[in-house]
């Protein structure tokens, strides 16, 4: 017995290939003519042709989000609060609460304090720089505060 008459067990399995030659009638399975059947055939996606059809949309239906201008947030304190933290006669601004630490920084920034009337008032305070409510300006000028 010599090397090219050893035989395999099981021989290898033949896989199909087509458009090479003979035994499979005219167009060899490939159907007739169209891009399909020459070779080297690769369809586009199909989407593509969908994405082309699409009208430009110069500027319709994009997000405005980078334009839009942030609604102002007020932080709020009460009256009954800066009568515990402050002494008859202290000034308050959005500084001093922040260096008291009754309000946080927003985005390194010294935030917008708004002022209610809830709690119990018994200092005379000189408040500038914030908003303040109707009663809680009463209030705080029945005291012979000021606010500015």
């Amino acid at each position: 017995m010599q090397a090219h008459e050893v035989k395999t067990r099981k021989p290898r399995a033949v896989k199909k290939v087509v458009g090479r030659g003979g035994k499979r009638g005219k167009t060899s399975g490939r159907g007739t003519k169209g891009q399909d059947a020459r070779a080297g055939h690769r369809k586009r996606p199909q989407m593509r042709d969908t994405i082309k059809k699409l009208p430009k949309l110069r500027g319709e239906g994009v997000s405005r989000n980078q334009f839009k201008t942030e609604a102002v947030h007020y932080v709020v304190l009460n009256l009954g609060v800066l009568s515990i933290e402050f002494k008859s006669g202290d000034r308050v601004t959005p500084k001093v609460l922040l260096e008291r630490a009754l309000v946080e920084k927003k985005g390194n920034k010294v935030p917008m304090v708004k002022i209610l009337a809830s709690g119990e008032f018994d200092k005379k305070l000189d408040i500038r720089g914030c908003l303040i409510s109707e009663s809680a300006k009463a209030a705080v000028e029945k005291l012979g505060g000021t606010v500015k």
